[in-house]
């Protein structure tokens, strides 16, 4: 397995073997039960979905209740989230993953999150304008400028920056270093900031790639 569904829970601070403080953010990972196995040979790819967090039977659809028993679990989930798996790994409903698979690894995650909401926001503070000069008479301060065509080809193009909602997206920050591994407390403490607000949802998997670190 290489990933798991956690919830933020928020920034601290650390300090390494060398009395250098580190910032770090801490994720509660697991444990994340498997619900279902999916195979090439029946499914048409290979994947292992775990749940998380135990939900109440109400506030859930028929279906999703009984998805949750046929796995064996006591009490249905309120997440599923699928990760990929490799051809013929030995792993099956009910099984459960938490931190430790993080354990003695490469030492670096991705974290996918949802970014924290803006709202609807100008130019200058969605895109990094800079803005019209703020003397003499001067006015044109936060707008952002000429955005149409001439005759041909008479319309505005798509992806142009302009003012819009903010935030709100999915969003992935990667390579980011494992500091610590809780078991016990079944949080992990990853160096840096994630995305989203405290107590929002995220997925935390082993990262695809990292970049060079110059010696």
């Amino acid at each position: 397995m290489d990933g798991l569904i956690g919830k933020k829970i928020g920034m601290t601070q650390v300090w390494g073997e060398d009395g250098v403080r580190i910032p770090v953010t801490v994720i509660e990972a697991g444990p994340c039960p498997v619900v279902q196995v999916k195979t090439a040979e029946k499914d048409g790819y290979d994947s292992v979905q775990l749940g998380w967090s135990e939900q109440k039977a109400s506030r859930l659809s028929k279906a999703e209740v009984a998805h949750c028993a046929k796995a064996g679990l006591e009490k249905p989930v309120r997440m599923l989230r699928e990760f990929k798996s490799k051809s013929g790994a030995e792993v099956k409903p009910g099984d459960i993953f938490d931190v430790t698979i993080f354990e003695g690894g490469s030492g670096y995650v991705d974290v996918i999150g949802t970014s924290m909401g803006r709202g609807f926001q100008g130019v200058v503070r969605r895109w990094g304008f800079k803005g019209g000069p703020s003397t003499h008479g001067g006015n044109v301060k936060r707008r952002p400028g000429s955005i149409g065509m001439r005759q041909d080809p008479g319309k505005i193009w798509k992806n142009r920056k302009m003012s819009g909602h903010m935030g709100a997206r999915r969003t992935t920050t990667q390579n980011l270093k494992i500091v610590q591994v809780r078991p016990e407390d079944n949080v992990i403490l990853v160096r840096g900031a994630v995305p989203g607000p405290n107590g929002g949802y995220v997925i935390v998997r082993k990262a695809l790639k990292k970049k060079a670190v110059k010696a």
